[in-house]
């Protein structure tokens, strides 16, 4: 049987806990959707809203402060949230795509030292973060070995090095000011450490948004055609081509299952940069070739969405007392109910947070978004 696009959108949404909600702990459930998109504090609490059946804010607080889940520089060089111990197999596929983003760009290398000099200061780093530091103190202490160049060989560290974020209070845990914490250790770092954390990262991968071409995996992650081709071949047999309708070939699980094509998306509110919307090659299984310009904008963020039906029709913005909600097509009165009740249920939540999130992000809907409805719904 050849796979619909229809059915591989709901095959994502389904391994996205976005046809429906499960009650899970959120470590699990961060393991279960690989990774969640973490560089604002808030999305991985609005993405966990959106999968987890009675969803309590306070227990993804507790898994950040407790370490259960970490948050860190990985996939596509841009901080995620994963499951502790996820993250020391995840950093070990990417480490020589981050080294490379950092120690080979101009930033680092207009300076008069060699990657070389950034790696000798890891284990001097790892102890001095022992307990949480902000970004001036560890440039203070890189200062005393490097002097004008601190600056920028913190900037490559913070980057590469095992260091994750640690919380720092505010609604959502994570504030602007970061605070930075020595990862566990390690395994040894090396060429089969590398190639055995592609595979698996490649399996959670599939596990979560498959099934999905060579091609998407290496859009979600930025790494090399060849590490990928690496890894679907020394899988062998616990990875399987599917049929699909395009000429890249499609990969999953042995034992994945893809949703009928008639099954029903209910609607859901995503945080900006859901990772649904970054895991496969443009434009995506959910967003439509002509509302990616108002979604993704050209500086790289991506707005929060409306889902209905399993696709993008719309995004949405906290305004005072609720959620403004843009709609770029219209949709029928069963639809809108439908929305309605899921921005009501997250207004609720976000008063009782953060109910200016992504406030700072407003100047989007200013600059002009197409829009054939509107709707503002209270709390």
């Amino acid at each position: 049987m050849t796979l619909t696009p229809r059915r591989l959108a709901l095959a994502t949404l389904d391994r996205q806990l976005l046809l429906e909600r499960e009650r899970l702990d959120v470590a699990e459930a961060v393991r279960r959707v690989c990774a969640l998109q973490a560089q604002s504090p808030a999305s991985p609490y609005l993405a966990l809203w959106n999968r987890v059946r009675d969803f309590a804010p306070e227990d993804l607080d507790a898994a950040f402060a407790e370490r259960r889940i970490g948050k860190a520089s990985l996939m596509r060089i841009t901080l995620h949230a994963v499951h502790a111990e996820d993250y020391a197999p995840y950093r070990a596929a990417m480490l020589s795509t981050l080294r490379a983003s950092r120690l080979y760009d101009r930033r680092f290398t207009s300076t008069s030292l060699t990657p070389a000099d950034a790696d000798g200061l890891l284990p001097e780093l790892a102890g001095f973060l022992d307990r949480p530091r902000t970004g001036a103190e560890v440039e203070k202490e890189v200062t005393a070995r490097f002097g004008e160049d601190a600056h920028r060989v913190w900037w490559a560290l913070r980057t590469y090095a095992p260091i994750h974020h640690g919380p720092t209070g505010g609604p959502w845990s994570f504030t602007a000011r970061n605070a930075y914490l020595a990862a566990p250790a390690d395994a040894e770092n090396g060429p089969g450490v590398a190639a055995a954390g592609v595979r698996r990262l490649l399996l959670s991968y599939l596990r979560a948004f498959g099934p999905a071409t060579a091609q998407d995996f290496a859009r979600f992650t930025l790494l090399t055609r060849g590490a990928v081709d690496g890894a679907l071949h020394e899988l062998g047999d616990r990875v399987v081509p599917v049929a699909g309708r395009g000429r890249a070939a499609l990969f999953d699980l042995t034992d994945a299952t893809v949703p009928a094509e008639d099954t029903e998306a209910p609607p859901r509110l995503l945080p900006m940069w859901d990772s649904t919307l970054l895991a496969h090659v443009v434009p995506g299984r959910f967003l439509p070739p002509e509302y990616r310009p108002a979604v993704v904008r050209r500086n790289g963020d991506v707005l929060p969405c409306l889902l209905v039906d399993g696709r993008v029709a719309g995004v949405w913005r906290a305004v005072d007392g609720g959620l403004e909600l843009t709609a770029f097509h219209k949709l029928g009165k069963a639809a809108w109910r439908a929305v309605t009740e899921e921005a009501e249920k997250l207004s609720a939540l976000l008063a009782d947070r953060d109910p200016a999130v992504y406030r700072r992000y407003g100047h989007w809907w200013e600059k002009g978004l197409p829009g054939a409805e509107h709707v503002t719904v209270k709390g």
